[in-house]
């Protein structure tokens, strides 16, 4: 088995192992990696890599807000549906205006939320060993 045979292999079991919290971390992590890569893209005018990047992360974003559940959620459900709106919004005008100075704002909200979800996986991890 090759090395990036091994890596994929790997990158699959985790995400089959891994809770629902530590997945949404990954799709953020995922998010700001891809975001970052728009931003290499743009600096180096690298039309292919930028409409990629973008692409990954509209469909990261996507899957974000379809995954919402507003019933469970209530007010705070609406909320990131506002924000991952507006985040989807602002992908299209970057990916045609070549925006470094909102890519980097999308880029600080998505880390943010990703902070934010992982600190709460983490004391939900440690509720959980408490009980």
């Amino acid at each position: 088995m090759t090395n990036a045979a091994k890596t994929a292999s790997y990158r699959e079991m985790e995400i089959l192992s891994a809770s629902p919290s530590r997945l949404l971390v990954m799709l953020f992590e995922q998010l700001v990696v891809q975001l970052t890569r728009a931003k290499l893209a743009i600096e180096m005018e690298n039309v292919a890599l930028r409409t990629d990047s973008i692409a990954r992360s509209r469909a990261i974003v996507s899957e974000l807000l379809a995954t919402l559940d507003f019933e469970k959620g209530g007010s705070i459900a609406t909320e990131l549906s506002a924000i991952y709106t507006f985040v989807l919004r602002e992908l299209v005008d970057v990916g045609m205006r070549k925006d470094l100075v909102t890519l980097a704002k999308l880029t600080f909200i998505a880390s943010e939320l990703r902070d934010g979800f992982a600190g709460a996986a983490a004391e939900q991890a440690g509720v959980k060993r408490s009980a």
